[in-house]
């Protein structure tokens, strides 16, 4: 095993090498296309389509009447009240009162008691004043432990090999670097030792060495224990390979048992694929589960204004590593970054991604002073007509979720919440909403109270050329004020279990504290196993983060934080930022002078640049993942392929066994529809078909039916087999994988019905 672990690492460390391209320098010079027509210059204006988007915002949907020529008052506060008449009106009218039933709405949601009236300011300012002090001493220790380590961790060739990793123009330069790195601290030796606390590395070796045997085996008992013991595998962080301890170490990779264990797996689905000792109907089946139990992956772009073209950078060496995921969610400026990937092919992508790209950015173009013009007339510092017309470049015109899914194959997702302040906040896509226009989203996504005011969803309307609004007129604005990353969503939408956050918010990346490394970034001194800034430097980190957070829960609870623009604030720093991989910027205080700023090209190069070196680290990680994912869904898509292509040849199935398989899979599947509704693509009939199955269909064509006692002997004996494999919890190790063998349902809404385990309940359940 030794020997195996060692060329692991060699072929690993060569193959990463190999595979790094130049594409980090030629991808940030200048675009050349001089036979074609430069994709930048394209105009997807639709004037149409504009002229029914104003339309929709000057309509009321609650009073039902157009008030394009009505005074509008919104408010900061309530004792600052904002009065704005709309573009197409000229002349001053008169002040309007709020309505009555607005008054009644704020009374209502307002909690009463005197002392809450009298204790709430007061309780504000002692509250803040604490919370300022704190932030203050911990943006002061993150800056001593910044310059402890330059002074004293990084000395002599170890800071030299460290600058040339942060002076990499490529890819192949930083691998080169980051092995270099290694070497000179001894991290290939961790590479090459197998026991870690970890992860199971046991139950690893046993997986890989059973997996090598079966899938060199060439009988039908062969192919069968090939297809359970990935059955086993198949899942997410399945032995702790997925945690980010086991990538923490190094600069480059990780352990070698796992790499080898990935390349293992990778080769045996592309072995179970072509098996022929397996019927097509039988392979799918267990794709399918496969696919159900590993989950996917998504790609999360956060908010941030001017910060957000930062994921730019990330985006590129994604795209260039062949690594981006088809399920991406954008947020805020998020949004319109993933706008330009979900709404473009791999080959449009590679012609734009390049700091010619700050020719298209006129966001911000208006000058200073009309912008704070717009701020006490509208309040709002950008005008939602002239956005309009920017953002349908970087959708490519008026294509709809569902128009965006079908023409590059990615799942786009934008974050927005109602205008309303209590209703919840929701999840844009092909499925929920499949005819709305992706840029009228990507504005409601981004409709910071004070910098856009809330719009209108639009929607295309079969038939007409023109867009109508989208949930009866009612307006939407900023995600990332309560679900910056809609992980939860996400899973329930589309089975996603993994998350790759590109984290570019100013007020939140300062607070993410690796004290122990984090991956492609270990810590310099006791041979990674020690703190940043020593052991009471890391504690005090932590005891005022989240002293400061227990602070702002107080806040919210209490309901002491007054709604500012009828937006409660609490939620921007308490939610959820991070996923199992987050990327995050290398800012510094000028880039705060550029927040709400267009960047000139020199600036997106640079900004690009750093958002490529912020990700190479995370590349291993993401990869190891993304090759079992990629694996399971190529191969899913060509059984179904062929599937189709017999079909269409032959309008039935070529062998008695599909047909009998298909049929029980189908009629135990409508049976656990009946009783339990359940709507997860892989249910407990499918597993009750899948353990059972090889009595059920054999390769040969012939088929033999099973009684209820033979049923559940054979889905018995799959079980023991399988137990051996079983992924016991380890240290560290964050699965959330449930305990039970087969318990593929702790997700769903029907976990607490089982399937079967005796021939007695599947008759009583039958009967």
């Amino acid at each position: 095993m030794a020997k195996n672990a060692e060329k692991a690492i060699k072929k690993t460390t060569n193959k990463i090498a190999r595979g790094a391209d130049n594409y980090g320098t030629k991808r940030l010079d200048d675009n050349k296309h001089s036979k074609m027509e430069n994709p930048l210059d394209v105009e997807y204006v639709n004037q149409v389509h504009v002229s029914d988007f104003m339309k929709a915002l000057a309509y009321d949907p609650v009073k039902g009447v157009d008030t394009s020529n009505a005074e509008h008052i919104s408010a900061w506060t309530d004792a600052l009240p904002v009065r704005s008449t709309s573009s197409s009106s000229s002349s001053n009218k008169k002040q309007k009162k709020p309505s009555k039933r607005k008054l009644r709405e704020q009374e209502a949601a307002k909690p009463k008691g005197i002392s809450h009236s009298l204790l709430q300011y007061p309780l504000i300012i002692i509250i803040g004043a604490i919370m300022f002090v704190e932030l203050v001493a911990y943006i002061s220790l993150r800056q001593i432990v910044r310059i402890w380590e330059n002074v004293f961790s990084w000395r002599g060739k170890k800071r030299t090999l460290r600058n040339k990793l942060r002076a990499s123009k490529t890819y192949k330069e930083w691998c080169e670097s980051a092995d270099a790195l290694d070497n000179y601290m001894h991290k290939d030796e961790w590479k090459k030792t197998i026991p870690f606390a970890y992860y199971d590395y046991r139950l690893l070796q046993k997986v890989v060495k059973h997996l090598k045997i079966y899938r060199q085996g060439d009988t039908v008992e062969d192919a069968t224990k090939l297809m359970d013991v990935l059955y086993v595998c198949l899942k997410q962080n399945f032995a702790g390979i997925e945690n980010a301890k086991l990538y923490s170490n190094t600069y480059l990779g990780t352990k070698a048992l796992i790499e080898e264990y990935v390349e293992e797996v990778t080769r045996s689905i592309e072995a179970l694929a072509s098996n022929k000792h397996i019927s097509n109907e039988e392979k799918k089946l267990a794709f399918k589960l496969y696919s159900k139990n590993y989950g996917r992956t998504a790609f999360c772009l956060s908010g941030g204004a001017g910060f957000g073209y930062y994921h730019l950078g990330v985006i590129r060496a994604l795209l260039d590593r062949g690594l981006l995921p088809s399920i991406i969610t954008g947020t805020s400026a998020g949004s319109l970054m993933g706008a330009i990937v979900c709404t473009r092919t791999d080959e449009e992508l590679d012609q734009i991604l390049n700091p010619d790209l700050s020719s298209r950015i006129r966001i911000c173009q208006d000058s200073w002073p009309t912008k704070l013009y717009r701020l006490v007339t509208q309040g709002s510092l950008f005008d939602a007509e002239q956005w309009c017309r920017e953002a349908m470049w970087f959708c490519k015109g008026s294509l709809t979720f569902k128009e965006a899914y079908e023409r590059t194959g990615r799942i786009f997702n934008v974050s927005v919440i109602p205008y309303d302040p209590h209703s919840p906040p929701k999840l844009l896509n092909y499925l929920t909403a499949p005819d709305c226009v992706v840029w009228s989203a990507v504005l409601a996504s981004a409709a910071i109270p004070g910098i856009l005011n809330p719009v209108v969803l639009m929607q295309k309307k079969r038939n007409s050329t023109h867009l109508i609004p989208y949930n009866y007129g009612h307006k939407f604005k900023d995600g990332s004020l309560s679900t910056d990353i809609p992980t939860l969503a996400l899973n329930t939408q589309f089975n996603v279990n993994y998350t790759i956050v590109s984290q570019v918010n100013p007020h939140v990346h300062v607070f993410f504290y690796a004290n122990q490394g984090s991956p492609g970034r270990p810590v310099t001194h006791l041979e990674g196993r020690g703190w940043r800034g020593g052991f009471l430097a890391s504690t005090i980190e932590q005891m005022l983060k989240l002293d400061m957070a227990k602070w702002l829960k107080v806040l919210r609870s209490l309901k002491l934080l007054p709604n500012v623009n009828d937006q409660d604030w609490s939620s921007v720093f308490l939610q959820k930022f991070d996923g199992n991989v987050t990327i995050l910027p290398k800012s510094d205080l000028s880039d705060w002078l550029y927040t709400i700023a267009d960047p000139d090209t020199e600036r997106l190069k640079k900004l690009m640049s750093i958002g490529q070196i912020r990700t190479w680290p995370k590349i291993s990680m993401i990869s190891n993942r993304m090759r079992i994912e990629a694996s399971i869904e190529k191969m899913r898509g060509l059984l179904r392929a062929n599937a189709n292509n017999k079909n269409n040849r032959a309008g039935r199935f070529n062998s008695h066994s599909d047909v009998e398989t298909e049929k029980l899979s189908q009629s135990i599947e409508a049976h656990d529809a009946m009783n339990h509704a359940n709507n997860s693509d892989a249910g407990s009939g499918d597993e009750l078909v899948f353990l059972s199955r090889r009595r059920v269909s054999m390769p040969d064509g012939s088929f033999q039916h099973l009684q209820d006692k033979d049923f559940f002997k054979e889905q018995n004996r799959r079980r023991k087999f399988m137990a051996q494999f079983l992924d016991s919890p380890k240290e560290g190790n964050n699965s959330t994988q449930s305990s039970v063998l087969f318990d593929s349902h702790s997700d769903d809404s029907d976990a607490h019905s089982p399937p079967p385990s005796s021939p007695e309940d599947y008759s009583q359940q039958h009967h």
